[in-house]
Parts: C-alpha cells; structure tokens; sequence
C-alpha cells in the first residue's frame, strides 16, 4: 500500500507540473517584455537576420554614420537569442511566443534538473518537492514571464542537471571526459558566467572522485576532471571570449569597498529569500530606491552576517558530506569571484540574480533545518515562505496585466518603451524607407525595424549625465528618425539631437500623447 507521505508528494509534482503549465499558456498568449541583455542579444540576430556573420552586431558608425560598424559580441552567449529563435522556426510563431515556449520548457526541465539532483545527493521526495515550492515562490521563478532575461532562464533548465552529473560519476573514465566537456559547451552557451559555476563544479567533481584515496589519485583525478576543462576553456577564449570586450577588459581599477565583499557574502538570503527583489534591489535599483544608500550598506552587512550563520547552520545539521561538500564550494567560489569582480570594478551588477544558484542549492538545506525546529518557527517559516510566494505571484500577475496592454509589434514582445499609435507609425516609415537611420531609447523597440538601421541609446536620467562618446554620432547618411519620450522635452531631447551634429532642422510631430518624433531628412 502507498504511504500517505509518498502521495503527498506526488500531488504536489502534479501541481507544480499543472501550474507551470498554466503560466507557460499564459505567457504564450500574453508574452514577456525584453531584459536588456536579451535585447542586445536580439540586436545580434537581427543583424543576422540582415546578413551579418555569426553573433556579428552591425550598426551605424559613431565616426561616420553614413557607415557601419561591425563587432563580434562577446559579451553575452549566443544561447539567449538562439534558443527562441529555434523555437519560432521550427513551430512558425513570432519570437514572442517563441520566447514563451523557451521560458516554460527552461522552467519545466530546470525544476526536474534540481529535484533530480536533490533525490541524488540523498534527501527525501518530501523534502525536495518541498524544495521545489520554494524555488516556485522565490520572485527570480516569475521574473522571465514578465521580462525575458535570456541566459538566466536557460541556465536555470540546465543547472540541476549539471549538478546531477558532479555528483554521478563513481569514477574517472571517458564518459567523465565528455561529460566535462558537453557540460561545459552547453552552459557556456546558455550564459557566458556559467563558468564560474563550472569551475565549482568540476571542483567538486575532483575532491568527490579523490576523498580519502591518497595523493597519487588526488593527482590523477585532477587530470581526468581538469584538463579536459582547461582545453574547453582555451576553446572558448581563442574562438569566442578574446574576440570582443567582455566585463572583464571593462574592469576600470581596483578599489576597495564594504559592498564588493559583503553582497557575495549575502548571497544566500538575498536569493533563497528574494530579499534583493523585496527591496527593489539593495545597491542596483529595479524600481523606487525604498533605503538610502547608508542604510542599503547597512542592511546589506546584517544580512551578510545572517547569511554566513545560516550557511554554517545549514552545514552542521545536515550530515550528507556530498551536499555540504558542493554547497561550500559553490558558495566559497561565488564569494571569491563575485568578490574579486568587484573589487575590480568589472561591469558586472550588484544583483542577486548572478547568485540564483547560491539560492537554488541551498533550498533542500533550508527545508531540512526547518523541519527540526519548534512548531512555532515552523509555523513562522511558512508564513515568510507564504509571504514570499504573494508577493512574487503579484509581480507575475501585475506583470501579465502589464504586457498585456503594452503595444506589440511583428516580434511580438511587449513593448513598453513606445505605444501602439507610435508604434505603428514608425512600421510604416520603415516600410517606406530603405536607407533611414532609426534612434530609440532603449535596445528594444529597434527588433520591430526590419528594413533600414538602428541606433539605440541608453537612457537619460534626472541627473542628466551620460556617456558623450556613446552618444555622439557624427557624419550624415540618409533620413534620420528620432523617437523620444514626450517626457524628454527639454533639456534631454537637446542632448539627444546634438548628438547628431551633421543633422540640422528637425520636423517634430507628435506620434501620439507620450512620443515624439524628430526627423531630418
């Protein structure tokens, strides 16, 4: 007879299986806005799509704009743009929806990766089912529904699984040689900072293979797991990495700040507890700025010291060596290379999004603690646990009711950076044009233009400071269009049409209530 346990746990796969599926259908018929990176790496096929050589970005010249340039983009990995558009080719959709079906199969295999791989490393179905429910309500879950992130998404589909593998093998052989290999293709092509986790990972894979079996084997299986890695890393450097800049040749100095070593260190809690989003994001802001920059530092170290604590809890209670063993080196690296990125000043954000996996890996550990405690603080786990969950399925349905009224054009995605009258009305000068320079704020609205170029610049903010060599393109080549936010009248449309310098007399029209377009011809 099946215990009661054991059908608990399967009703509750079942939800989660309905559930995002539910979500996945939704999606499909209300699809996400764009993440900014997802928008660059559409930027690239677009280009492609136009012509341009593998991951080429092709775009008017800043030194002469009736000219383009052309640069291999190393900065992100092809994988997020090339993933939906598989999708649309071979289903015949618009990449909207092609970007739907990407973000609920991710979604699917990614939960079956994590409870494989929580199964594997020895907890319970009810603990990791468990553990699933608390990934669901983590605000990180919901994020690609109402903004497509790109190599977020993908990486969490393929996460677990590789977290399954270091943990599989009994011994060292060929198949452990493809498997560093394979995984390490795959996850670089999902997202370009998979790396560091790959280092962890085989890290962990080495020190597994090699406990307890003397110096000798220690050795040789650091060949075995290392050097495979190593020639897949010089691939991937001499092909693709020293191609272009990366935030690595952005680095602008070391300097050291409280921040750069506390936010790794906090890690955990801002992820598994969607902290960071609870805040509208402690240091980089995703919305109203809810704590003064002193009081973000400050919060920041308390919870850095919360999360260590927790982290030793976590470790000393659960006895399984594999688990601890993969959740201290995960964590250790993450605090090494966020840590050192920072001090460096790599253009990499201060965004717990970069430590998803902190917070995916230590779930299991966290359901596990709680289960020893008190009723009490059960009962107060999962009320913050029922806390998190409403808040983050707010964000989902408020961003569904959102995208759903943006404007959408032959792509599909939401829109929210221009309307539909605009909208409409720059499709058409677009078709009537063959040789124009379109400019847009923002990387997103270019994906609608199929027949002439794109600039996209970066945003202005209130304090009116930008970047003067982004911004400046010199020269002339055929009409220009410029379409900015009513909102910019004033001193930022200035700033905007200076940048144009080998362009006079601009027409303004209003395209509609909120958006303006300047043109010169």
């Amino acid at each position: 007879m099946v215990s009661q346990q054991s059908q608990v746990y399967k009703v509750l796969l079942i939800i989660i299986v309905i559930v995002i599926l539910i979500m996945g259908v939704t999606l499909f018929l209300i699809p996400p806005a764009l993440f900014p990176d997802a928008s660059k790496g559409f930027q690239v096929l677009r280009s492609m799509q136009l012509g341009s050589g593998f991951n080429n970005l092709v775009a008017p010249d800043q030194g002469d704009i009736s000219k383009n340039y052309t640069q291999f983009f190393t900065w992100w990995s092809p994988g997020q743009y090339l993933v939906p558009y598989f999708f649309k080719i071979i289903s015949g959709v618009n990449l909207g929806k092609g970007i739907a079906i990407t973000v609920t199969i991710a979604e699917l295999c990614g939960l079956a990766g994590f409870y494989s791989f929580f199964r594997k490393i020895g907890f319970t179905q009810n603990v990791s089912v468990i553990s699933l429910v608390f990934i669901i309500c983590q605000c990180a879950f919901m994020v690609p529904h109402v903004y497509y992130n790109g190599g977020e998404i993908l990486l969490f589909s393929f996460e677990g699984w590789f977290l399954y593998g270091c943990i599989a093998f009994k011994k060292p052989g060929l198949k452990l040689v493809l498997f560093v290999l394979l995984s390490g293709a795959i996850g670089f092509f999902f997202k370009s900072s998979f790396l560091w986790m790959y280092a962890a990972g085989t890290c962990c894979l080495w020190i597994r293979l090699s406990e307890n079996k003397g110096t000798f084997t220690f050795i040789k299986n650091a060949l075995w797991c290392g050097l495979p890695a190593v020639v897949l890393l010089a691939v991937f450097y001499i092909f693709y990495i020293s191609k272009g800049e990366t935030p690595a040749t952005a680095a602008s100095g070391f300097k050291l700040t409280v921040a750069a070593l506390s936010y790794p260190l906090a890690s955990p809690i801002l992820t598994a507890f969607s902290v960071d989003d609870f805040l509208n994001g402690l240091l980089v802001h995703t919305g109203k700025q809810l704590l003064s920059e002193q009081w973000s530092i400050i919060v920041l170290m308390f919870i850095a010291l919360l999360s260590v604590l927790l982290m030793i809890s976590v470790i000393r209670y659960e006895k399984n060596d594999t688990y601890r063993l993969v959740l201290i080196v995960f964590y250790v690296v993450a605090v090494l290379f966020f840590g050192f990125s920072y001090l460096r000043q790599m253009e990499i954000s201060m965004e717990s999004r970069h430590f998803r996996i902190i917070g995916l890996l230590i779930a299991p550990g966290i359901i596990y603690l709680t289960a020893g405690f008190k009723p009490v603080y059960k009962f107060a786990f999962v009320v913050v646990l029922a806390a998190i969950g409403i808040n983050s399925f707010s964000y989902l349905i408020k961003g569904y009711q959102f995208n759903n009224s943006f404007a959408k054009g032959l792509t599909g995605v939401a829109q929210p950076n221009i309307d539909r009258a605009s909208l409409d009305h720059v499709i058409k000068l677009d078709n009537e044009n063959k040789d124009a320079t379109f400019v847009f704020v923002g990387d997103d609205i270019g994906l609608e233009i199929l027949h002439n170029r794109v600039i996209s610049l970066s945003p202005i903010g209130d304090d009116l400071k930008i970047d003067i060599d982004e911004y400046k393109y010199t020269g002339h080549g055929g009409p220009l269009y410029i379409v900015l936010p009513e909102s910019y009248n004033g001193p930022k449309e200035k700033m905007v049409l200076k940048s144009f310098p080998g362009y006079k007399g601009f027409y303004v029209s209003m395209l509609s209530d909120n958006y303006v377009l300047y043109a010169a011809k």
